[in-house]
């Protein structure tokens, strides 16, 4: 059996304090969100709990989907890498990013910088990136672009559409247990400021192809939502910030662990929700359930 983990969101803090000229942008309104409210449902502790839980569970391989940062400040990226450091080596973990990865046009290349080990493919290559293991491949897909103040939609830039799908077509023939990861939903039903603005061609080109998972992140909830597949619904999943604390608006911290075996054609996936107590002191299993076979 093969143990997939994904948490998403982690929003780290504390937030650096930004250069004046950081914030003649988009950056100081997000700045202003910060200290009036984000800064108390992003807590250090809930993700420092998160982190020694999953620990614990020694899984094969992590999947982060984006959101590490929060403003794309010039000294965020540096303690973000420390970050996934922690979580595990760039074999061991695989991230793609979200829309705060990406806040202003500045900080285009601050993520691939200090992240880049963690985010490239098998043979090297950007996204959509490929990474076997096990049974598994792994599909990064990047939606990360700057957006205008008070928008955070997502948008699969480039040609990764196209070959999005030749690669499932592919690794499918291949017969590999097939997991897209992206950081917006490709979900039908979505907040018009919030949304992948390419969520429609996303999914025709997995009801065409298929996929056995498609993971994200952005709306900070546990979230199941099934896409249509060529033979079979393919589960879309969401898992709330890794940094939430309890007795906010938004789910607490969690992460999921999926436990996977079979083989193509028959597969078997169980994912096994972990959330943060209300006391905030640990995790606990919330729920387990068979995606399928």
């Amino acid at each position: 059996m093969f143990t997939l983990a994904h948490l998403s969101d982690p929003h780290l803090a504390p937030l650096p304090t930004p250069a004046p000229r950081e914030l003649l942008s988009k950056r100081g309104l997000g700045y202003l969100n910060w200290l009036r409210k984000r800064r108390r449902i992003h807590r250090p502790e809930a993700l420092a709990a998160l982190v020694a839980d999953l620990a614990a569970r020694h899984a094969d391989h992590i999947a982060v989907t984006g959101d590490l940062v929060n403003l794309s400040l010039s000294n965020e990226f540096a303690p973000a890498r420390g970050f996934l450091e922690r979580l595990g080596p760039p074999d061991r973990v695989t991230i793609v990013p979200g829309n705060h990865d990406s806040y202003v046009r500045a900080a285009a290349d601050f993520a691939p910088r200090h992240w880049g080990e963690y985010m490239r493919g098998d043979a090297g290559e950007s996204f959509p990136f490929v990474r076997r293991r096990g049974p598994l491949a792994l599909i990064g897909l990047s939606t990360s672009l700057p957006t205008w103040p008070f928008a955070a939609t997502g948008r699969l830039h480039g040609d990764q559409l196209a070959r999005l799908d030749s690669l499932l077509a592919e690794l499918g023939r291949e017969g590999h247990f097939r997991v897209v990861l992206i950081h917006h939903p490709p979900v039908a039903k979505a907040n018009y400021f919030r949304r992948l603005t390419d969520a429609a061609p996303l999914r025709e080109v997995l009801r065409k192809q298929g996929a056995e998972l498609v993971l994200h992140g952005h709306h900070h909830a546990a979230e199941l939502v099934w896409l249509a597949g060529p033979w079979a619904a393919i589960p879309c999943i969401g898992v709330p910030s890794a940094s939430g604390a309890p007795d906010h608006h938004d789910d607490p911290a969690g992460y999921n662990l999926y436990e996977i075996d079979g083989k193509a054609g028959a597969w078997h996936c169980v994912m096994v929700n972990h959330a943060l107590r209300g006391d905030g002191l640990g995790f606990a299993e919330t729920g387990r359930q068979r995606l399928g076979d």
